[in-house]
């Protein structure tokens, strides 16, 4: 008969997301989680398989919190300016968890259009609040997701990593003026094609 577990896969998971949070996903070790819970190392693997489901778990809990700040983001008006915002406020709130899901080495090609689908979960929910608010074609809005994601990605990192002191207001016309541009340009071309 297996042991009686001491701890909940919760309680483990919330104390190792709390530890990932200060100290970033490296610091989640089967010694600093039993320390943490007051206990050895060994509760932890009478409810987990090894240390690798734990990480792999503080990581989709990571993912989860981040939708949460994309959906506030959706409320917004204009919506898309809104995630981008709601970008930057989880670098600034959760500078831990930012790095370890926005700036971690990504396999594979460089290129943003094949990475952003990636590493964004919520990219259709995204792409949708700029393609139907501003009545643009795929491609279009595409262009411009990518573009102004570059944009905020430097903001918030720069957040993330402590080199950024940028007031709300300040990251809000910033943001406003790079997608005025962005759609401006688009809106020519569009209009362009067609004459």
């Amino acid at each position: 008969m297996p042991p009686k577990a001491k701890f909940t896969r919760e309680e483990i998971l919330d104390m190792a997301l709390c530890i990932t949070k200060e100290n970033g996903i490296d610091a989640v070790t089967a010694r600093e989680l039993g320390k943490r819970l007051g206990s050895s190392a060994r509760p932890i693997f009478t409810v987990f398989e090894n240390m690798d489901e734990v990480r792999d778990l503080v990581i989709l809990k990571s993912k989860e919190l981040y939708s949460q700040y994309v959906e506030e983001g959706l409320k917004y008006k204009p919506a898309f300016k809104g995630v981008g915002i709601a970008y930057i406020r989880f670098a600034i709130e959760q500078p831990k968890l930012f790095q370890l899901l926005f700036m971690m080495i990504v396999p594979g090609s460089k290129n943003v259009s094949m990475i952003l689908p990636v590493i964004e979960d919520n990219y259709d929910k995204i792409l949708q609040s700029v393609q139907g608010t501003y009545d643009l074609e795929k491609e279009a809005a595409e262009k411009i997701y990518q573009h102004l994601w570059t944009y905020t990605h430097g903001i918030a990192a720069m957040f993330a990593t402590g080199l950024c002191s940028y007031t709300m207001e300040q990251i809000e016309e910033r943001l406003t003026d790079i997608f005025i541009g962005l759609l401006t340009v688009e809106k020519g071309r569009i209009k362009n094609d067609k004459d």
